[in-house]
C-alpha cells in the first residue's frame, strides 16, 4: 500500500508541473504575440527596419534638393558683386552657412574650356577679373555641396558618420544619373552650356560647381 501511495503522489506532482509547464508557454506565446508588430515586406515600416541605403536616400532627397538650389540661385555676375560688396548678406541671400564654409547656389551660362577628370572651366561673362568658374560633369561627382545647400540634412538623423558620408555620396549618385547620364565629356569644350548648382565657397573668386541642371546649347 506505501509503494502504490507513493506512486500515485509522485505521478500526481509530475502532471502538475506538466500542466504548469504548458501553461506558462502558453502566457508567453500570448505575451509574444501581443508585443509583436507584424510588418507587410515593402511598406513603411519594413524600410524603417532595414539597413541605411545611400541610393535610396538620395534619390528621394535629389528632386528637392535641384528645386531648392533652382530657386536660391543668383546669376553669377550678380553673386560676384555681392559677395564683394557684403558677403554675409549674400551667403544669407543665396546659400547656407554649412560647418566651416558656406555653400552657395549659383547659375550661369558660359563656353566651356578644357577639362581634367570632369571638371571642365567655363568662361562666364560679367565676372570679375579674377574670379574663375569650373563645373564638375562626372563620372564620378565628389563633396557634400548638394547634401549641405538645404541647410536641414543633419548629422544627428544618421547613425554614424559614415552614414552621413554616405548619404551626400547617394545624393551626387542621384543627381549624376538624372543630370549627367547622356552628357557627352569628350565634345563639350568649346560649346555653350547653361548649368544650376551649389559650391562651397572656399576661394570666393575659384568656385567648382556641382550641378543640378546642366544644358547643353
Amino acid at each position: 500500500m506505501t509503494t502504490t501511495g507513493t506512486t500515485i503522489a509522485t505521478g500526481t506532482k509530475t502532471s502538475r508541473r506538466r500542466i504548469v509547464v504548458v501553461v506558462a508557454a502558453a502566457a508567453l506565446a500570448v505575451a509574444m504575440a501581443v508585443d509583436t508588430t507584424v510588418v507587410q515586406i515593402g511598406s513603411d515600416a519594413d524600410l524603417r527596419q532595414q539597413a541605411f541605403d545611400p541610393d535610396r536616400f538620395g534619390q528621394t532627397e535629389f528632386p528637392r534638393i535641384r528645386d531648392i538650389v533652382a530657386e536660391r540661385a543668383a546669376e553669377a555676375a550678380t553673386l560676384a558683386e555681392e559677395l564683394a560688396t557684403d558677403k554675409n548678406a549674400a551667403i544669407a541671400a543665396y546659400g547656407t552657412s554649412a560647418g566651416t564654409f558656406p555653400v552657395i547656389a549659383v547659375s550661369f551660362t558660359g563656353t566651356v574650356g578644357d577639362g581634367k577628370s570632369g571638371i571642365f572651366a567655363v568662361d562666364v561673362d560679367g565676372l570679375p577679373e579674377g574670379t574663375k568658374i569650373r563645373v564638375q560633369t562626372g563620372p564620378a561627382i565628389n563633396g557634400t555641396e548638394l547634401r549641405d545647400i538645404p541647410g536641414d540634412i543633419d548629422f544627428g538623423a544618421f547613425t554614424n558618420q559614415i552614414e552621413y558620408q554616405d548619404s551626400g555620396a547617394g545624393i551626387n549618385r542621384a543627381m549624376a544619373a538624372e543630370v549627367l547620364a547622356d552628357l557627352d565629356r569628350e565634345t563639350l569644350t568649346g560649346k555653350t552650356i547653361s548649368v544650376t548648382g551649389a559650391f562651397t565657397m572656399i576661394n570666393p573668386k575659384n568656385w567648382l560647381v556641382t550641378p543640378v541642371l546642366l544644358e547643353v546649347k
